[in-house]
């Protein structure tokens, strides 16, 4: 079983990302963290929206966009796998050189 108090990424995916992680921990081949969330300012922009979730992979879930400004916070939830999002743009960059 793997803990980590903080985990702290920023990617470019057609905007500046910074995600954050607090009190992740890994049993077997999922992570569960106790609070994430991510602040993002993108290239394009979109209608305003606000979504909630609750019960899908987590407790509660709250997305919020206006304009090219992004927020995205999960309370106990499964988190963002960053394994898998390196290798999806290692092979993005392979197929395009």
């Amino acid at each position: 079983m793997n803990f980590s108090p903080a985990i702290v990424k920023y990617r470019y995916d057609f905007g500046h990302e910074v995600y954050v992680q607090i009190l992740n921990i890994r049993p077997k081949h999922y992570q569960w963290s106790l609070l994430q969330f991510s602040v993002s300012w993108n290239d394009f922009p979109s209608w305003p929206y606000i979504q909630v979730t609750s019960g899908s992979s987590g407790l509660l879930s709250i997305l919020f966009w206006a304009y090219k400004f992004g927020f995205d916070i999960d309370i106990l939830s499964r988190s963002w796998n960053w394994d898998y999002m390196a290798e999806v743009e290692e092979e993005d960059v392979q197929h395009t050189t």
